[in-house]
């Protein structure tokens, strides 16, 4: 057995899950709490302002799942290089491969980036074709306008943690949570109220706050980055010097898990579409519990590229046995976890929701979304488990299963499933939800099939 498997077990993928996940939190923290100060400004900015949101997510997932596998890149590359020298030192070879990567990945964001702010705003004028209410449309779109510029920070953002991630020195981002938490929300105070001299925009002005933050988040992480001394001979931001085909190399790799990102995404995307014919207390309520079990999500996606990352590596030095091991710890984190959030949905469900619906005007949305958190228990463990099973698969080299799993489980299956439960059985609501959890689960099943074949006869 390998001996960081053997020796670290659960500690070597809660050291890299931990702070991936508190990232990914950082960045879903600064969405929850612009949908909770929403919530100041009535029903219908909710509904607007969660359904900008859900589809700013819908672009934010599938540009970050571009350069999601710069981290197994970079892992692949030092642990050939530990391989090489005989020891956990790198080797100038890998150093100068992982220099490559990272400038080729800074560019390849780049462009990304562009091309989601042009979609985001593309969408944004497009929303009276997708069938909701003027006064949704006018609040959501300017908001979208406001949240696209984020994008490029968050992506490169991404990139630079990957770095870090591939390197297994993931960093800690507890206190930059924090503060970023606490600067969104003075901000959104200050666009909403028009504080300190500052223009009273309104919903418009939360989506502003929110790109502001990115960069501010951005800073602080390349900031530390720069100061890690294992790093720092290794940064190369000059993505003007990329290695065209180490950039064709990074965009082989990570489209497969760009649509990958994007198809679970886009299911998530038109459920909520569907919610909003359904009136907006309906879609509000959607956007809420949406955003409370998309908060557990992000300790999925730590785990998921935390063992993606530790079977990358284990694999590039020869063990690729290890795999069953590294997923079978994940899978218990992941059931626990999930097991505890769980219960909190059907005991106190109301204290959950509390930050986003606190107003008595909104009784009938709270007891809505207490009904949908019961369909959130089912959505998170399928959801989770699917996620998980995509980042082992990349860590074994596999990015086109995923996509392929997904095209399946969440078109075949979860789309007509959320229509047929929605109309023709007249579930409104609560049959898109059923057919949402369809999806997620029939997508599960078929990624752990796959799973399964690709390590049998290596786990004994």
């Amino acid at each position: 057995m390998s001996t960081v498997v053997r020796t670290r077990g659960y500690r070597a993928l809660v050291a890299l899950a931990a702070p991936i996940a508190g990232i990914q939190l950082a960045q879903v923290a600064l969405t929850s709490v612009d949908l909770a100060m929403l919530g100041l400004l009535g029903v219908t900015a909710v509904a607007a302002g969660g359904l900008a949101i859900l589809l700013y997510n819908q672009i934010r997932t599938m540009c970050v799942g571009m350069v999601t596998g710069v981290g197994n890149l970079v892992a692949a590359a030092a642990g050939a290089g530990e391989l090489r020298t005989g020891t956990d030192g790198l080797d100038e070879r890998a150093r100068e491969e992982i220099r490559s990567l990272l400038r080729s990945a800074l560019l390849v964001a780049t462009l990304t980036a562009a091309v989601g702010a042009a979609v985001l705003c593309g969408l944004a004028a497009a929303l009276p074709l997708l069938g909701q209410q003027p006064e949704i449309v006018s609040l959501a779109r300017a908001m979208m306008f406001a949240l696209a510029g984020g994008l490029f920070p968050m992506v490169w953002l991404n990139v630079v943690r990957q770095f870090a991630v591939g390197l297994r020195r993931p960093g800690s981002l507890l206190a930059v949570t924090l503060v970023s938490i606490a600067v969104n929300a003075a901000l959104n105070g200050a666009f909403i109220y028009g504080w300190a001299g500052l223009p009273e925009l309104g919903v418009t002005g939360i989506g502003l706050a929110t790109t502001l933050v990115q960069f501010f988040t951005l800073a602080v992480f390349a900031s530390a980055v720069r100061r890690d001394p294992l790093l720092r001979p290794m940064v190369s931001l000059a993505l003007w010097r990329a290695d065209p085909a180490v950039v064709r190399r990074v965009v082989r790799h990570g489209t497969p898990i760009c649509f990958t990102y994007g198809s679970e995404a886009a299911i998530t995307s038109i459920a909520t579409m569907l919610m909003g014919a359904f009136g907006p207390a309906m879609l509000a309520a959607s956007n809420v519990a949406n955003q409370l079990a998309y908060i557990v999500y992000q300790v999925n996606i730590g785990l998921s590229q935390g063992s993606s990352i530790l079977v990358s590596r284990e694999v590039s030095r020869g063990e690729r046995r290890q795999a069953p091991v590294i997923a079978r710890q994940a899978f218990t984190l992941s059931w626990s976890f999930m097991a505890v959030v769980s219960l909190g949905y059907l005991v106190v469900p109301g204290a959950l929701l509390w930050p986003f619906l606190h107003d008595e005007t909104d009784a009938v949305v709270l007891g809505t979304a207490s009904t949908l958190l019961l369909f959130a228990v089912a959505q998170q463990y399928s959801k989770g488990t699917q996620n998980i099973l995509v980042g082992l698969l990349r860590g074994l080299g596999d990015t086109v299963s995923g996509l392929r799993c997904t095209l399946v489980g969440y078109w075949a299956v979860g789309v007509p499933a959320m229509f047929l439960c929605a109309y023709v059985f007249a579930w409104g609501g609560w049959g898109v939800w059923a057919g949402l959890c369809l999806g997620f689960a029939a997508t599960a099943v078929l990624l752990g099939r796959r799973f399964a074949g690709s390590v049998t006869g290596v786990a004994r």
